[in-house]
């Protein structure tokens, strides 16, 4: 919560924290605690207080009346650093769209208490009148962006399908927010993506073509952050943004391997990779941000972690490791293939050229015999570019 205050622009001056089975006061907090935060906000010069849980309608307004500043819960905390960070323009029809979701039902919960403002049996005060207004607004400007995100989302699906044509395999960077993704996509590919150490500074999905440096080529997808419980309204709008990943051919979950809850962070990663269907993608672990951890709690993380590659992304050390263990994933689905081509058909081959191996060449007068290494989807489409040529 200290870190999603930070992100967006706010100075932490206290925590308090009172421990109760669930939130259910009618005022979320107890008496004492509200007299205690108030002596605080006047102590300190506060502006805001920050919840770490979603808060009903009423809550919020018995909290602003007692404590006289504003009340900000998790999801506008969340929603507002998403606002700010939002570049592109799905990006930020996505983030619009789960701040009116969020409104909504604010506004019916606030409907029963104007209801009678105006008195008398079944007449509707004109504090609800207004509020109808709004909620219909809000449902057209939610059926609108709802529209737009429809079309936007046919053009990333045309988009991906392209992709999915390629024969260039595509690797999605994911994992909790902050754990480095945009540095190793930008490490690998040389190129500047935004790189904050902010929570959810990446926002759109960007995906770079990477050559490794054992000649293999393939697409990296920088992914949005996941969050543990991130609200449903941002889950929903910003779906088919996460969805990126499950038309992966390999998912890089990245952990911030100086956070002492990697596990706790790693398993949200999980679930939300579960939950929008990419869990049974292949994948590897990499632990970033080695150069900020001790050896022995190294040691202890390539216990829990066998086979995961530590690195930093930052520091560009081990880089060449990642590398390999991609390149090695993409390997264990290459076929070794033999075919003879005229000279004509040289170039089409060469098309092709960075995305096999060539294990041995053989000159036969006027044909070349070729037996090389390839994934099932590269000697396939080689193939078929041959016979157009005619070769």
């Amino acid at each position: 919560m200290e870190q999603l205050s930070r992100t967006a622009g706010f100075l932490v001056a206290e925590t308090v924290v009172q421990r109760v089975d669930s939130p259910g006061f009618a005022s979320y907090l107890g008496t004492g605690k509200i007299q205690r935060i108030k002596n605080l906000v006047i102590d300190t010069g506060a502006s805001a207080v920050i919840t770490r849980h979603n808060l009903k309608p009423s809550q919020m307004l018995t909290l602003e009346r007692a404590l006289g500043v504003e009340i900000v819960d998790r999801t506008q905390l969340i929603l507002q650093i998403f606002s700010d960070h939002a570049k592109t323009r799905e990006g930020k029809l996505e983030v619009e769209l789960a701040q009116l979701k969020y409104e909504l039902p604010k506004l019916t919960g606030m409907g029963h208490s104007l209801s009678q403002t105006a008195g008398g049996i079944g007449t509707r005060g004109p504090g609800e009148q207004l509020l109808e207004k709004d909620r219909r607004k809000l449902s057209r400007r939610i059926r609108f962006l709802e529209k737009q995100l429809k079309l936007l989302r046919k053009d990333r699906e045309l988009t991906r399908k392209k992709r999915m044509l390629s024969d260039i395999p595509v690797v999605s960077f994911v994992g909790y927010t902050n754990a480095g993704k945009s540095t190793i996509v930008s490490a690998l590919s040389s190129c500047e993506l935004i790189v904050e150490d902010k929570l959810f500074s990446t926002l759109d999905t960007r995906t770079k073509r990477v050559k490794l440096h054992t000649g293999q080529t393939v697409l990296a997808t920088d992914t949005v952050g996941f969050i543990k419980d991130l609200p449903h309204y941002l889950m929903q709008s910003f779906r088919s943004t996460l969805e990126e990943a499950a038309f992966a051919d390999l998912i890089v979950k990245v952990v911030d391997a100086s956070d002492s809850f990697v596990r706790n962070k790693l398993r949200t990663v999980d679930e939300t990779l579960k939950e929008i269907g990419a869990n049974s993608v292949p994948s590897i672990v990499a632990l970033n941000k080695i150069d900020r951890c001790a050896n022995s709690w190294l040691e202890e993380l390539e216990r829990a972690f066998p086979g995961a590659v530590l690195i930093s992304a930052q520091k560009l050390y081990n880089l060449e490791e990642l590398e390999k263990a991609i390149d090695d994933f993409m390997r264990k689905e290459f076929v070794e293939e033999t075919i003879e081509i005229n000279q004509d058909s040289v170039p089409t081959f060469m098309r092709f050229r960075n995305h096999l191996t060539v294990i041995k060449e053989e000159y036969l007068g006027e044909k070349v015999k070729i037996r090389y290494s390839a994934s099932e989807k590269t000697h396939k489409k080689l193939v078929s570019s041959l016979k157009e040529v005619g070769s």
